[in-house]
């Protein structure tokens, strides 16, 4: 919220939300919902799908770092073409 020279409280009740829903998601405790990537992709001016996609892309390094070494034991299978 620097960048745009607002406090974390002025941001979330211009986004409709509490200083405390704001803070866990800036914080990284909470993620960003469907319902949220539509209030910063107003807000911001880039539409949703950008905040889903950074969400998404978290999500799968978080789960990435989670199971490291065990993705690798899981053999791939092929369709076999007709």
């Amino acid at each position: 919220m620097l960048e745009l020279n607002l406090s974390v409280s002025e941001a979330a009740r211009q986004l409709g939300v509490s200083r405390q829903t704001l803070h866990s998601i800036i914080s990284g405790r909470s993620a960003v919902t469907a319902e949220m990537a539509l209030r910063f992709g107003r807000f911001c001016g880039n539409g949703p799908g950008l905040w889903l996609r950074m969400q998404q892309a978290f999500d799968l390094w978080q789960a990435e770092k989670a199971l490291e070494g065990e993705i690798d034991k899981i053999p791939t299978h092929k369709v076999a073409a007709e």
